[in-house]
Order: C-alpha cells, then structure tokens, then sequence
C-alpha cells in the first residue's frame, strides 16, 4: 500500500472513498474498541461547544455515522442541521440511526468537503470530526469551510493528532501502528485501519492546523486538547458580527 505522502489529491480521495464504503458497517463498534471507550466524552465536548449558543443553521460535514449531527438533535437544539459525507454508505448508517431516534430535523446530504454544495455565508457552525485529515487538501476544506460560514460563525473541528511530547510519541506509534489496526479492523479490514493511522501520521500537528486556520481568514483560535494531545478541538471565528 503506497504511504499517503507519496498519493496525489485525487488518489488520496479515491482511496479514503474506498475505506469508508468498506468499513461503514462495523465504523461505531470499531470506534468505541480503537479509543478505549472514550470516542464518546471527545464527540460530547464538541457537541457541548455547538449547542451552547443559539443558531440556525449546522453543518456537520465529513459527518460519517452521524455521531455528531445526531448529538446536536439530541441536546434539544432546534437547528436546521445538515449532515454531509461523500460515502453513500455512512450515510445510509447514518439515516438509519436518526430514523430510530426518532430524529427530523437532520437532512443527509452527498457532498464533497473539498467542494461544499452550499451558497455563501449559509451556516452558522461547521462541525467536522475526524474527518479533515482524510481530506486530499486541508487548506481546500478550510476555505470552502470560511465561504459558506456567515460572518461570525465558527469552525468546530475535532481531530486525532501525533502528541508532541517525546515521551508519549512511542507509546502511541506502538498502540495506533500496530495494536489500533487489530481492534478496529480484525484481520478482514485490518489494512483499512492502518491507513486510518497513517492518515493521522501524515495530517498536520495541532499546532500547524492553528496556523492554517488563520491563514484561512479565522480569528479567536481556540485548543482543547484531550489524552495527552492524541485528541484536539479547534474552535475558530470567521469575522463579522457573531449572534448571541
């Protein structure tokens, strides 16, 4: 399997494309098994920070089973949510999962991080999880993030990251190169979860991903940092007037 530095942009979309169709069945069991049970308390922290203001409109993109799209429902929100993935599959599971809770006020929708088919200024929040380091261009997804964002809106981005310090960084290459692969994928799908780990390998650090935001146009950057930096939340403004 060719490292994910060495894929072009259009490789590297083919081949997350190809993952998430192949894993999307098993993708929440596999979830709770890779994080030692605490994918939930991270996606909560994300939740909370959305929830804790009033808007109208949310984006959950790169939203996959729809963990989060799903999470901003159930915490009472009367938003207009939009949960967006390119991989039929996930959105298959993640129509399902509403559907049992019970849940309307999502609408699933086929799209392209890299392309987001959405009119400017449109959404109060984008959330994306896990999902941006998947994407061919970061920069791209961040600026197609800025674009449909209204002035004062924010980016909620949660993500997995190599941690920093020296003394952590073996124990989790040891853990996330070669015990992570066994627990999510078995031995059918192991190979689709050792890209999961080179993916987060290759992504940025947290701290370049801070730059990048800025870059980008985003003020009022904002880290929350969980099991020793192996988990970051980014929290960033696009100018303007904010609501309240």
């Amino acid at each position: 399997m060719r490292s994910a530095q060495n894929l072009t942009q259009e490789e590297k979309q083919d081949k997350v494309f190809r993952v998430f169709e192949t894993i999307a069945k098993g993708y929440d069991r596999a979830n709770v098994r890779i994080s030692l049970g605490m994918q939930n308390s991270w996606k909560e922290m994300l939740i909370r920070e959305v929830v804790r203001r009033p808007r109208n409109r949310v984006l959950d993109l790169c939203t996959g089973t729809g963990d989060i799209a799903i999470g901003i429902a159930k915490a009472g929100a009367k938003y207009s949510i939009t949960g967006m993935d390119f991989s039929p599959s996930m959105l298959r599971v993640a129509a399902r999962k509403a559907k049992r809770l019970g849940i309307t006020n999502i609408k699933w929708r086929k799209g392209n991080a890299m392309k987001i088919p959405c009119g400017d200024a449109y959404f109060d929040a984008v959330s994306i999880s896990f999902g941006l380091r998947n994407c061919a261009d970061p920069q791209q997804v961040l600026e197609e993030i800025y674009r449909v964002l209204r002035p004062g809106g924010e980016i909620l981005c949660l993500e997995s990251f190599v941690p920093d310090s020296a003394v952590v960084k073996p124990f989790y290459r040891l853990y996330f190169g070669r015990i992570m692969p066994l627990l999510g994928g078995g031995r059918s799908n192991r190979k689709e979860y050792e890209w999961l780990q080179e993916s987060t390998e290759s992504f940025l650090r947290s701290k370049e991903l801070s730059h990048l935001m800025r870059r980008c146009g985003f003020v009022d950057v904002r880290v929350r940092r969980r099991m020793m930096g192996a988990c970051a939340m980014h929290v960033a403004v696009k100018p303007g007037c904010r609501k309240q």
